[in-house]
């Protein structure tokens, strides 16, 4: 038996010579990790509502494709969230923080709700201000200022390590409404300050955003996202194919600095 034993034993130590060593190698810019962590933030477009597949996920199967890496997702998005909603639990959620702090891809979405009740405010004329437009103001003032205050959250957490930091600015789901109300050209100025913080900004922050606006609304930021066919059947989420759209450009705006 032992002389049994000693003979696979040597059997097997040769078939382990024979075989190619397989090393882990690291991506150009990956840190040594053939593993990214992904950590997205953010409303009901964050979870993908209206759609089979959110981005997010197509986002994730994306970089997994383009790097070759494994790239693990937590998505703590929720339904109906605003920019107020995102700062105060990306301050007090441990959880949150957590996963923010050890993840190598951090994307957040948020503004289009902040906007969102303001307008249904204005509408009802319960709005405020000899022009019934003081809680559009106050929306986009709070929204600016919590802006800010998330991406410094974003950043402090990662304490400087190479990070991919995506977002999005917001779209228009509102158009043909709005243009046969006659309120498009009250509420497009309040849409475009929100978005000129998120342009704005990116330098400061280092962060890269998807131009969603651009690509739903148009150049001119006139046209309805619905007479393309990328809404969702509510008239206000994308679709799978808006979800794909949104995708495509965060997908479109590369991976560094970690590739």
């Amino acid at each position: 038996m032992l002389r049994r034993t000693s003979f696979l034993g040597l059997i097997l130590a040769l078939v382990l010579m024979l075989l190619p060593s397989t090393v882990l190698a690291a991506k150009p810019g990956g840190g040594g990790s053939t593993t990214w962590t992904y950590t997205a933030l953010g409303d009901s477009l964050g979870t993908g509502f209206g759609a089979l597949q959110g981005y997010v996920p197509r986002y994730q199967s994306y970089m997994a494709t383009d790097t070759g890496n494994s790239v693990n997702l937590t998505n703590l998005s929720v339904n109906g969230w605003t920019s107020t909603d995102l700062l105060g639990a990306i301050r007090t959620d441990s959880s949150m923080r957590r996963s923010v702090k050890g993840s190598q891809v951090v994307t957040w979405d948020i503004g289009g709700n902040d906007l969102r009740g303001a307008r249904s405010s204005y509408k009802s004329g319960t709005c405020g201000g000899a022009d019934n437009q003081d809680c559009l103001r106050a929306a986009v003032a709070t929204f600016q200022a919590n802006w800010n205050a998330i991406v410094q959250e974003i950043k402090t957490l990662r304490a400087g390590a190479s990070t991919i930091y995506r977002t999005i600015d917001v779209y228009n789901p509102y158009v043909n409404e709005d243009k046969a109300d006659g309120s498009f050209t009250v509420m497009a100025p309040y849409l475009a300050q929100i978005n000129d913080q998120i342009h704005a900004q990116a330098s400061t922050y280092g962060y890269q955003y998807g131009k969603v606006w651009d690509a739903f609304n148009g150049p001119n930021h006139d046209t309805d996202p619905a007479d393309k066919g990328w809404i969702f059947i509510d008239g206000l989420h994308p679709n799978d194919t808006g979800h794909k759209v949104i995708a495509d450009l965060l997908r479109g705006l590369g991976y560094a600095p970690l590739r």
